[in-house]
């Protein structure tokens, strides 16, 4: 029975599976960092919202970002802590950090995923302080919400977690049924978006 993964990866011997069909994580965390690195004129110093620890998804779009901001002397994230993917969590963690920290020795917000940012931008509000002017946001999936708060002007860029992986698992199995060859990976990819695309994105997401 020919087994394809889709999205998150898992810890297994490679024989047991066909193939992966997700995007390419770590391409989004170069994607989110190119486009701060060039915000920034390459000096800021950042605040990272990781998501569930361990999960693929974290791992590579942390490793992704650090491919591009290494690259910098001026850039460095100073705070990294979990949200686990959460909105709640990305709320939660934000408040804490605004309680203790001096936010104006920070530049951003860089979120491994929408939900937690969004949760963010609502601490960074509720501390009277202008998301997107004051610490610029960038984070990952390109849902609905993000796009009305980048309509806000509360975010400034997101990198899509491209959702049609359906078709390319059903052509990998297809073409497996045929006895074509198949790569153990299948990457399926994405583009960072602005404020100057939510209009059109957003209402994309509510057709």
């Amino acid at each position: 029975i020919p087994v394809v993964i889709i999205d998150r990866n898992v810890t297994a011997d490679e024989s047991l599976y066909l193939t992966r069909v997700s995007s390419d994580f770590v391409h989004e965390g170069r994607l989110a960092a190119a486009w701060l690195a060039q915000a920034t004129d390459g000096n800021c110093k950042i605040i990272e919202l990781e998501g569930t620890v361990g999960s693929s998804a974290a791992r590579d779009r942390q490793i992704g970002f650090h491919d591009v901001i290494d690259l910098f002397p001026g850039m460095e994230i100073v705070i990294s802590q979990p949200g686990d993917f959460r909105r709640s969590n990305g709320q939660k963690v934000m408040e804490g950090i605004l309680n203790t920290e001096d936010i104006s020795e920070f530049c951003a917000v860089w979120s491994h995923n929408d939900d937690m940012a969004i949760g963010a931008i609502q601490a960074i509000k509720d501390a009277g302080l202008d998301p997107g002017d004051d610490l610029l946001i960038v984070s990952v999936d390109a849902i609905a919400d993000i796009f009305l708060a980048m309509l806000n002007g509360d975010t400034n860029a997101t990198v899509e977690l491209n959702p049609n992986m359906g078709a390319s698992a059903l052509d990998a199995i297809m073409a497996y049924l045929n006895g074509e060859e198949i790569p153990k990976w299948i990457p399926v990819t994405g583009v960072i978006y602005y404020p100057e695309d939510a209009a059109e994105e957003y209402a994309k997401r509510q057709s």
